[in-house]
Parts: C-alpha cells; sequence; structure tokens
C-alpha cells in the first residue's frame, strides 16, 4: 500500500500508510439516518453542548483521532437548514471541544460562511461532501486558512431515491456511465477547483462518496475496488457507517448494522483507505487495528 508525505495538522501529524486515522461523527441534529443525531425536542442549547462534549470524550477515550461536527442531516429526503441554523448548532459544539480535547476537529459543511466561522472557532479540517461544487468560495476560504481539505464526491439526487420504514432511505436507479473511471474523473475536477484556489496537494483528501447518490451494488463494487480510488494520488477517507446499503444487503435497520459497518471497514482498509468515518468509534477503532496489523507491513507483530 502506497504512502504520501505525512500531513501536519495542528499538532499532530497524519502519517498515511502506517495505520488508519479514525474519524468519530458527531450528528448536531435531529434527524440524522443512523439515529444519533444529538438534538432532541424540547432541548436546550446548552444541553446539546454537554452531550456533544460527552460522546466527544467517548470517542477520544476509545481512539479517535478526529471528530467530523456536522450541523445539517444529510440522508436521503432530508431538509436543508439555514446557514445561521447550522452555525448555532456547530459552532458552540467545536468551540467546546477545541477548548478541552486534544483532538483534531472537523466541520462537515458544504458552505464557505460555516466553514470560516468553524475555522476560528477551532476546527482544523474541512470535508465537504459536494466537493467545493456547491459554494464558489468555499475553496478560497479553504486556502487562505491552511486548512486539510476533504473531498467527496456525491451523485445524489433527491428525484432518485427509495424510502422504507425499518430500513431507511436509499439511492435508486441513477446509473453511472461507467462507475469507477466516473468517479475518478469528477474527484479530480475537484482536485482541480482546489488547486485553482491555491490548496495544495498535501492538504487534500479525497472520498468517493460511499451511500451518496448509489445502488446498493454499487456500494459495495466501491468498497472491493477501492485500490483504484486511492491511485489517484491522495490519501482515501471512506465512510460506510451504518449506511443503507449495508441494511438493504443485511435486512438490518441502522441500529443493527455495527457488523456489517466492521466488514466494510476491514475491506475498505484493506483496499486503501486512509480514514475511516464511523459512528461506533470503540468498537471501529479495533477493527481497523486488527485490519492494519494484517494488512499493513510495519505493523505486524512479530
Amino acid at each position: 500500500m502506497a504512502a504520501f508525505s505525512p500531513l501536519a495538522v495542528g499538532n499532530k501529524i497524519l502519517d498515511w500508510g502506517t495505520r488508519t486515522y479514525v474519524m468519530g461523527i458527531l450528528n448536531v441534529t435531529p434527524d440524522s439516518f443512523s439515529g444519533d443525531g444529538l438534538i432532541a425536542l424540547q432541548q436546550g442549547q446548552r444541553d446539546v453542548v454537554s452531550r456533544a462534549l460527552e460522546q466527544a470524550r467517548r470517542f477520544v477515550a476509545a481512539g479517535a483521532d478526529i471528530l467530523d461536527v456536522g450541523g445539517e442531516s444529510t440522508r436521503p429526503g432530508a431538509t436543508p437548514v439555514s446557514i445561521d441554523e447550522e452555525m448555532g448548532r456547530v459552532l458552540p459544539v467545536i468551540q467546546a471541544i477545541s477548548g478541552e480535547l486534544d483532538v483534531l476537529v472537523s466541520v462537515d459543511t458544504y458552505h464557505a460562511i460555516v466553514a470560516e466561522a468553524a475555522l476560528r472557532a477551532g476546527a482544523q479540517i474541512v470535508n465537504d461532501i459536494w466537493g467545493l461544487r456547491v459554494d464558489p468560495d468555499l475553496a478560497g476560504v479553504v486556502a487562505r486558512y491552511g486548512a486539510p481539505v476533504v473531498l467527496m464526491h456525491n451523485h445524489s439526487s433527491w428525484s432518485h431515491t427509495e424510502v422504507r420504514e425499518r430500513l431507511g432511505g436509499r439511492y435508486v436507479g441513477q446509473p453511472y456511465m461507467d462507475m469507477i473511471p466516473d468517479i475518478r474523473h469528477e474527484l479530480m475536477e475537484s482536485v482541480a477547483i482546489a488547486h485553482t484556489a491555491g490548496i495544495k496537494d498535501e492538504k487534500i483528501i479525497i472520498d468517493p462518496g460511499v451511500g451518496f447518490g448509489m445502488t446498493v451494488a454499487e456500494n459495495l463494487e466501491l468498497i472491493d475496488r477501492l485500490a483504484e480510488i486511492r491511485d489517484l494520488g491522495y490519501p482515501v477517507l471512506l465512510g460506510p457507517s451504518r449506511k443503507s446499503f449495508i441494511g438493504y444487503t443485511l435486512d438490518l435497520p441502522p441500529d443493527q448494522r455495527v457488523e456489517g459497518t466492521a466488514a466494510a471497514v476491514a475491506i475498505g482498509i484493506a483496499r486503501g483507505a486512509d480514514i475511516v468515518r464511523v459512528h461506533d468509534v470503540e468498537i471501529m477503532t479495533r477493527v481497523a487495528r486488527m485490519t492494519d496489523a494484517i494488512v499493513r507491513p510495519r505493523l505486524k507483530l512479530v
């Protein structure tokens, strides 16, 4: 597995290829597809921050390297929130985490205003599910702050979704011309946007977008062929956690997908994932460490 140059972020070094990094998901939303949203009805903002900080502490203790804070659900059929509401959700949480914990924080947003405010509040990484394609100002913000950015390929379309009560939403009937070449091409278009704005290669991480606009079969194929995405020359983030392709494969609701997630994480690491974005941090950290011991020569036990 080829390694890339290490990435310095704050006081941390991400030494690609030596081990898998674990990104823990903090959904500051009421409507996460996985049921882990930290906002509940009749709950005050202080309660939300307290719950998020408690979860962040657990994640760090369990081995999380990065905490990904998002204020808008990306599940099929979710209602977008205003920028003001998104900032009101994520900024207090980012401030609380960065003020207490020695951990990298990423902000999951595609809005330049939110990203800049989050970076000022203590976030160090921007995670854009639209690969710099939605807000033309976002790339400039990332470049100006010298922040690493996750560029995700997104094949989503609200007109191609199916929602079942037990299994949740999934995408159907939006075929690729040729899936892996199409994903590679669109990721490199996002990379070109980043380069134009002045973002350096070593600051770029790519995400093929498992679960975003793909059929169940396409998701499974993509994980199996992840090495072809890593061959583009950038570290790869994989986010299969609790997603509908696992539920539809195993006929299980989101709260029963831990084993399916573990399988996807292990195969993903074997195929080249550098970061795994997960809900069940303690379990998936163990999965990542065991998989690393098998597939990464520098870590094999003697």
